[in-house]
């Protein structure tokens, strides 16, 4: 066990290494001595257990692969061919060019982010979003803060702490990544009060429920699960109706917050903030990164009184929107507002791609690559968004020559630089060109002829 000691390279020693000099001039001595000094006390630990150490070249590599991994510039830029449109993992909505320069201009100088220029005093970040979102949307006011999360308890804490929040039974749901109706209303200082069965639900049941502790009537939207047969759920009118003649507010989570109907692309009606103004709802809250189209970002919108009440508490500040968010959903709203959503915003575009577009890309595609075929297949609106629907589309279609090669390749395509994510179906390699933005489709190519042909990994 000395021996092996022994034979770990010493720090001076490493320092000397010309790959170990260069990434101290890339980054600094002190961060590269603390890395370098990280992996010795693994390796002694190994030793100690009885395992050989690393000789100088491979600890070299190892601290080299390391610092690559720790430091590198971050999120990376990912081609997402998976055909999923609001992939969670891949960031959801890509932003439009106007929302990017939007956001360059606030980070890269100072801005009249909360002043008022005309007459030089302090104003509100939320004045000008306010009537951009109440254009779009026929609400009396609005404002925005960091999610959609956070908007749902903003809400509550200004409307319903310590008292009651009637929800439909079916409604206590869990969206997605551990954001949980029951324990929003908990942590909001609101107690739930479920009404109805868990398919079916109506006015009355809400109705009957209202005691003079109730702070709210509550509608959640399902946005990532169905439930289809014998199911029944009130309208937000009917709602409504019964929160203004017993004096509650109803306050309506939309989800995704779509500004366009979806029906006219083949798609399920999607709620959209339009209708829940004009079926009076108090206030009503919506996600910004998902079918918006924008930034992340929770847009409450409704009655002008409530919105103040609302941006008067005290949470309010701790869950604000930060100044480049905020300069890319105003960027994002006028393109909604000039009527040029589908030809500006990436995911209407994709959304309302051809099938012959769609057809003619995936063909060249599959020159490129070994076997590669176009074959019809459908896309994911993804993102806790219009659950269960898909579009059709074309894509490439590259089988595996012998079992698990689609694993490999996937995973080739991933190590590419930039990173390709692709999907996997039937031992086959699948890219589908709906979710490929048109600047990434030369990288794509490019990949696939280095990769996707024979000889390729070797």
């Amino acid at each position: 066990m000395t021996s092996g000691f022994r034979a770990i390279p010493p720090v001076n020693r490493i320092l000397e290494e010309d790959a170990i000099v260069q990434l101290i001039e890339a980054h600094s001595r002190d961060a590269v001595l603390d890395l370098i000094r990280q992996n010795l006390e693994e390796i002694r630990a190994a030793v100690s257990e009885g395992a050989d150490p690393p000789d100088l070249p491979s600890l070299v590599f190892e601290i080299e692969h390391q610092a690559s991994k720790r430091w590198r510039a971050w999120p990376e830029r990912v081609i997402n061919a998976t055909g999923v449109i609001l992939h969670t993992n891949l960031g959801r909505a890509p932003l439009s060019d106007d929302s990017i320069q939007a956001m360059h201009r606030a980070a890269s100088g100072y801005s009249d982010l909360e002043m008022d220029l005309e007459t030089g005093k302090r104003g509100s970040r939320q004045s000008h979003m306010s009537q951009l979102m109440s254009q779009v949307t026929g609400a009396e006011a609005a404002m925005v803060v960091n999610n959609n999360a956070s908007a749902i308890m903003l809400a509550l804490a200004t409307f319903a702490v310590g008292k009651e929040v009637v929800v439909s039974r079916g409604e206590a749901v869990e969206i997605g990544g551990g954001f949980r109706i029951p324990d929003v209303l908990r942590q909001s200082g609101a107690t739930l009060v479920e009404v109805g069965t868990t398919n079916r639900t109506y006015a009355r049941d809400f109705d009957a429920a209202i005691t003079e502790n109730t702070g709210a009537i509550l509608s959640v939207h399902a946005s990532n699960f169905k439930v289809i047969g014998f199911t029944n759920a009130p309208t937000l009118e009917e709602l409504v109706e019964v929160g203004h003649r017993r004096g509650v507010p109803v306050l309506h989570d939309l989800g995704s917050g779509c500004l366009l109907d979806t029906v006219p692309y083949g798609l399920a009606p999607e709620p959209m903030p339009q209708q829940s103004v004009s079926a009076g709802v108090e206030l009503g809250f919506f996600s910004g990164d998902k079918l918006l189209g924008g930034p992340q970002a929770g847009i409450i919108i409704g009655k002008k009184e409530a919105v103040a009440r609302v941006s008067s508490h005290p949470l309010a500040r701790a869950v604000r929107i930060d100044k480049m968010s905020m300069a890319a959903l105003a960027a994002t709203v006028l393109h909604y507002i000039r009527d040029e959503a589908t030809s500006k915003i990436p995911i209407w575009r994709m959304i309302s791609a051809t099938e012959e577009e769609l057809r003619r890309k995936s063909e060249s595609w599959a020159s490129f690559a070994q076997n590669g075929v176009s074959v019809a297949s459908r896309s994911a609106i993804g993102g806790g968004s219009l659950p269960g629907e898909t579009l059709p589309t074309w894509v490439t279609r590259i089988p595996s020559l012998q079992p698990g090669e689609a694993e490999k390749m996937a995973q080739r395509l991933r190590d590419n630089n930039p990173p390709i994510v692709a999907r996997i179906e039937d031992d086959a390699v699948i890219l589908d060109p709906r979710t490929v933005l048109p600047g990434d489709e030369s990288d794509l190519r490019e990949a696939l002829n280095n990769i996707a042909q024979p000889n390729a990994a070797s």
